[in-house]
């Protein structure tokens, strides 16, 4: 089974994107200040268990973001490792869990390079790799790799002929290796990546949108399956998941403080809205990581992880 299949197995699936640190919250600020941290920078002292206890509860992937450098002005340094180094890792520590990025910005590498990159990922984990890719939204990044931010559309669909063919543009008897483990990398696109709709629909194999309510997913995901089908329609939410189980749903950018039950109810209807899975972001969770990673893999994904009860869109994403 690819990993994309195992994404959408059962119809519906949970993850978590890295990084594992609260940094965001209250107390997290508070660590932050006293460490001497910039804004967006968090402690990832204990990110290595918490990935590792992620797999063993068994949440679908591991998001990973795509940062080379860190700009005060966007206060984000994800999760700090370089990205293909610390999947490479994770291969190592984890068994079960599907590895993504979301997203790889593609115009700022080297296209031979992120090829062996990805293939040695896949290889290392057992096809368990997610290559999300994006064009990039930080202009103050390009000048830096001595790339163009105005033409990072076209970099990106040369990148992505070059992926898909496999070799890169390399003479002939050259060759790419390790072959990944899957047949072929599934390429998931965070956003349109500078391209239409249509060209995204045709090239990728699923779509990374932005965090948003149940109706903003309606909307999205409608017009995904007119330029895709069935293919996968992933998102995010930003989670402080509040310690009383009917604490109401509470609604901020990209996410929401919430109870349980109500964060039920919010899955449920993001999966009736047509997103396949969603990775969860914990920046701003107020509570203890590892208590929560607890509460949501035994009180949320036995509800919200089960096969689609009636046949449709649902049933033919699966």
């Amino acid at each position: 089974m690819s990993a994309l299949q195992r994404l959408t197995q059962g119809g519906f699936s949970l993850g978590l994107e890295l990084p594992l640190d609260n940094d965001w919250s209250p107390d997290g600020e508070a660590r932050r200040l006293r460490d001497g941290r910039p804004f967006g920078v968090p402690d990832i002292r204990q990110q290595n268990a918490l990935a590792i206890l992620a797999d063993q509860l068994g949440f679908r992937t591991l998001w990973l973001r795509d940062v080379p450098v860190y700009d005060p002005a966007f206060g984000d340094a994800a999760q700090v490792h370089e990205v293909f180094t610390y999947l490479g890792y994770l291969a190592g520590v984890t068994r079960d869990i599907l590895l993504g990025t979301a997203a790889v910005v593609l115009p700022l590498r080297e296209p031979v390079l992120t090829l062996k990159a990805a293939a040695s990922v896949d290889q290392l984990s057992g096809g368990r790799l997610l290559l999300g890719i994006a064009s990039g939204d930080r202009p103050v990044e390009y000048p830096i790799f001595g790339r163009d931010f105005d033409t990072r559309g076209a970099a990106l669909r040369a990148q992505v002929a070059q992926l898909r063919g496999g070799r890169g543009a390399l003479p002939e008897g050259i060759d790419v290796l390790p072959r990944p483990a899957q047949a072929a990398l599934p390429l998931l696109v965070a956003g349109l990546a500078q391209q239409t709709p249509e060209w995204v629909g045709q090239h990728m194999d699923g779509w990374l949108a932005y965090p948003g309510t149940p109706e903003d997913h309606v909307r999205r995901a409608a017009l995904w399956r007119e330029v895709a089908g069935a293919k996968p329609y992933v998102s995010f939410i930003h989670l402080d998941l509040a310690e009383d189980p009917d604490a109401p749903l509470q609604r901020y950018r990209f996410g929401c403080r919430t109870g349980r039950r109500a964060l039920i109810e919010e899955l449920e209807a993001m999966r009736a809205a047509g997103v396949a899975h969603v990775g969860l972001q914990l920046r701003r969770n107020r509570r203890p990581l590892e208590e929560t990673l607890h509460e949501l893999a035994q009180e949320v994904m036995p509800v919200v992880q089960r096969a689609p009860a009636v046949a449709g869109a649902e049933a033919e994403a699966a």
